[in-house]
């Protein structure tokens, strides 16, 4: 969230940003709040600072009357400090639920727009879209053609939405996952496997919502757990409430694990398949940086992106997020779309990964900071990105890889995980 002061002095240039964000934080009101929060703090420091002299002045009291009227003066402070308490606790309740529904700032180079119609291309990788001398088919297709996925038996067993990886594709999923690990432990990214739940608490701090009709969150009843939606939000959360030296700044950190979305009101041709599913597999990085290597951290993680699809020869386009699709956290984000051939008429981009500059608003959610001399401290900045979700990866590489013939071609860098150069039916 953003620093409560900033809001106050700051009101029409975040009142502008949520409105350019879609926002519907009522800033005024958090203002109005803030000023009777201080003004309720400052009564309560008053009665306090009275109920102390009255109680001091009971031993010098010259006779049991005084003393006992002292006493009486001393519980009518004491229970109009306490409803003082009772009134301020429910203003900064009301105006810390405004703050946490407070975007972070935009980038002021960031794309001013309603949603994604308005992002703006920054680049394209080395490789152009393939050109077929047949009509190429979508990864449905290839998938039930190949005994590659099972969508009926994923809707059976769980629902809508879940599937079964079968035969190659297995092999394919878990190339992905070691040609992405690959490429960051050597560039000095500490590997990790995440649990698939977290409590709500992280969630909430990493700008995620656990509970509510607005939720995209698979909450577990009767428990403060839920399925995480990336793991960015247990990369995130491993850090709370810490104190870092500067020096050991930036922490880079990689995590696989299982993510859960509840997808609630997708649906089309373009989400059709394995593009927009409950359950996938990611490989996410993550990192946590002094204020002042942030933006670089970006601009790297968005390169490392591109490396691997470049590696994986497929072609994209890199995409500076537009203010109204950009989530609650991010202050910049940059998504990078792979060519679908298979993906409407002619084929399409579609967003395979993106990378997010959340600066210092979540780590003050969760309370993660760094020392900047003997006694002082600051919040760091937390950075996130996708560097292979795997469902959408195996889109692009199915269809940018068919043959005529049906068959699929393993590309170069995955074959030595694989075992194999080609994929045909059985």
């Amino acid at each position: 969230m953003l620093d409560r002061r900033y809001v106050v002095e700051h009101a029409d240039r975040v009142e502008q940003n949520c409105q350019r964000r879609g926002s519907r934080a009522d800033v005024r009101q958090f203002v109005s709040l803030e000023t009777q929060r201080k003004a309720r703090q400052a009564d309560i420091d008053q009665l306090n600072r009275q109920a102390n002299e009255v109680s001091k002045s009971i031993g010098k009291a010259k006779d049991a009357a005084e003393r006992e009227a002292r006493k009486a003066e001393g519980r009518g402070l004491r229970e109009k400090t306490a409803e003082a308490q009772a009134d301020l606790d429910r203003i900064t309740a009301a105006a810390d639920a405004i703050l946490r529904a407070i975007p972070n700032m935009s980038h002021p180079e960031a794309p001013i727009g309603v949603d994604d119609q308005a992002n703006l291309e920054i680049r394209r990788g080395i490789h152009e879209p393939p050109k077929f001398a047949f009509k190429p088919l979508d990864h449905v297709d290839l998938g039930e053609k190949l005994g590659l996925v099972d969508f009926e038996g994923g809707a059976k067993v769980t629902g809508h939405g879940f599937y079964f990886l079968k035969n190659d594709a297995v092999l394919l999923e878990l190339a992905l996952q070691h040609y992405a690990l690959d490429v960051l432990v050597r560039e000095g990214f500490t590997p990790t496997i995440t649990p698939d739940l977290a409590r709500n608490e992280i969630l909430q701090g990493t700008g995620y919502i656990p509970r509510g009709p607005e939720t995209q969150i698979y909450s577990i009843a009767d428990s403060d757990l839920s399925l995480v939606a990336t793991a960015e939000i247990t990369l995130g959360g491993l850090l709370s409430n810490e104190i870092l030296d500067a020096g050991v700044l930036p922490v880079k950190l990689c995590g696989i694990s299982h993510c859960y979305r509840t997808e609630a009101g997708a649906g089309g041709r373009a989400a059709r398949g394995l593009y927009r599913v409950h359950q996938f597999t990611k490989v996410e990085m993550f990192a946590f940086t002094l204020p002042n290597q942030s933006e670089d951290m970006l601009n790297y993680f968005c390169d490392l992106e591109c490396r691997i699809f470049d590696g994986l020869g497929i072609a994209y386009r890199v995409v500076d997020t537009a203010t109204g699709d950009l989530g609650g956290p991010a202050y910049r984000k940059f998504d990078l779309e792979a060519w679908m051939p298979g993906r409407g008429e002619a084929g399409e981009y579609g967003e395979v990964t993106s990378t997010s500059n959340c600066t210092d608003y979540q780590a003050r959610r969760l309370g993660i900071r760094y020392r900047t001399g003997e006694k002082g401290t600051a919040f760091v900045h937390t950075l996130n990105g996708t560097a292979i979700a795997i469902s959408r990866a195996l889109i692009a590489v199915l269809e940018n890889y068919q043959q005529a013939d049906g068959s699929v071609v393993v590309p170069d860098v995955l074959r030595k995980w694989v075992g194999k150069d080609r994929i045909s039916a059985l």
